[in-house]
């Protein structure tokens, strides 16, 4: 942990805000339906991909699906002027709907599901699950729908059935992970009639749909001090939280004189991480490569500003990591051990898992100190595989120093995670700093 100046006070009201945003959030979709509304509050406003852009000063931002570009050009940014990129993603694991959605057996109708991401499958089960997601209409066009009440449940097979359950449960996922939403014999288009007719549509207008399952039990603070936040898909909605924060906040700062920017901030949040980001809204895809050339070419560059601009630029990549485990603490690496509420974590791995290295070290703890913000080392137990993130991908994409950091928590991946409660606005007080440079 560093030695930074001492932290700044836990404001219990960034933590109260992010329940609220995880609450609006229950896809990617709306997710960056979320984030947009909070940064037009803070002056920025919406481009679209198939118009030009020009290069006047102000926040803009673009969505593409369930992906997210926002960045804020400070007066008088020339078109080599480096980028600080605070990178996040959208998506969590969950139940996705599938194309021929309604099934169902001995008398129950049922709901087909494929499972996205690395998803623990026993979280899932006796849940009270919403739906979410997008409809695609006729027309062309998208509607967002939000069903926050207990639709649909995974029913766990009966103790009375199963006596060797708790010397490890094994659980198929074609056949074990159906939800039930009631009886009766299958009805072929009535889980898209009912979702559509919710949505204030005629059935026969949809014609595709991006739908997906989420827990209707809303994030909480938790523990005898309210110390703790659990709830579902703070990995990595947390992080897209605490980044827009930041870059609204940052704008707002320097729209009232406070700051002055030596880089251009950047707010990246992608889509289809938990599955390896090779989509068009991944950070594979050219999508935030593209808008950085859009933005130098707008200010007048050339191929020579665009290459200066990124040889300057460093991305901070923000994801959910893992806090040691109290029952499970074997499985960490023993000499770095993260705790809740005691700062954001950098993440390191040597082959590349993490794209942190000895410079990127440097500017994070920078970024830390500058904000009052203490802050922990996480690398995996030798043992143990290494996760990833869009750090990596990122750095070799576009050929942009970069740091992966995160927060700590337990339970990542599951239907409901845990995290501490002042560690969100403490990640966001660091991607405030490291954004401003």
């Amino acid at each position: 942990m560093s030695t930074a100046a001492p932290r700044a006070f836990f404001d219990r009201t960034h933590t109260d805000d992010l329940i609220e945003f995880l609450g609006t959030s229950p896809s990617p979709y709306h997710a960056v339906a979320s984030a947009a509304e909070r940064l037009e509050k803070a002056g920025f406003r919406q481009v679209a991909e198939t118009d030009a852009w020009d290069g006047a000063a102000g926040g803009r931002y673009l969505i593409r699906g369930g992906a997210l570009i926002a960045w804020y050009l400070p007066e008088g940014a020339g078109p080599e002027t480096p980028f600080r990129i605070i990178g996040t993603h959208t998506d969590s694991p969950n139940l996705r709907v599938k194309p021929v959605p309604d099934t169902g057996s001995a008398g129950w109708r049922q709901v087909a599901v494929e499972i996205y991401g690395g998803v623990p499958l026993n979280t899932w089960l006796d849940r009270d699950l919403g739906l979410s997601g997008r409809l695609a209409l006729k027309d062309g066009g998208a509607r967002l729908v939000q069903l926050d009440e207990p639709l649909l449940r995974v029913p766990q097979l009966a103790i009375h059935l199963d006596r060797q359950v708790n010397d490890g449960m094994k659980l198929d996922r074609q056949r074990h992970l159906t939800p039930i939403w009631g009886l009766g014999p299958v009805d072929e288009g009535s889980l898209i009639a009912y979702v559509a007719e919710r949505a204030g549509l005629a059935a026969e207008d949809v014609v595709g749909w991006d739908l997906m399952t989420h827990d209707v039990q809303p994030a909480s603070y938790l523990g005898r001090d309210r110390e703790l936040l659990a709830g579902p898909r703070l990995d990595n909605l947390l992080s897209v939280h605490a980044a827009t924060a930041a870059l609204a906040a940052v704008a707002v700062a320097v729209a009232e004189g406070g700051v002055t920017l030596p880089y251009i901030p950047v707010l990246a949040a992608f889509d289809h991480e938990e599955t390896g980001s090779e989509s068009d809204t991944g950070a594979q895809s050219p999508l935030l490569g593209n808008v950085l050339d859009r933005t130098v070419h707008a200010r007048g560059g050339s191929p020579e500003d665009r290459a200066r601009a990124l040889a300057g630029t460093v991305c901070l990549s923000s994801d959910m990591g893992h806090a040691v485990h109290p029952n499970y603490s074997e499985r960490h690496e023993p000499g770095h051990h993260p705790l809740p509420n005691d700062g954001p974590i950098l993440k390191v791995n040597v082959n590349n898992r993490y794209a942190t290295d000895g410079v990127g070290r440097a500017v994070f703890a920078a970024a830390c100190e500058k904000a009052g913000v203490p802050w922990q080392s996480f690398v995996s137990n030798n043992a143990m595989p290494c996760g990833t993130t869009i750090g990596p991908i990122t750095a070799a994409r576009l050929g942009i120093k970069t740091v992966d950091c995160g927060i700590a928590a337990l339970s990542m991946h599951s239907a409901r995670e845990l995290c501490g409660a002042e560690d969100p606005y403490l990640l966001a007080s660091a991607i405030k700093a490291f954004l401003e440079g």
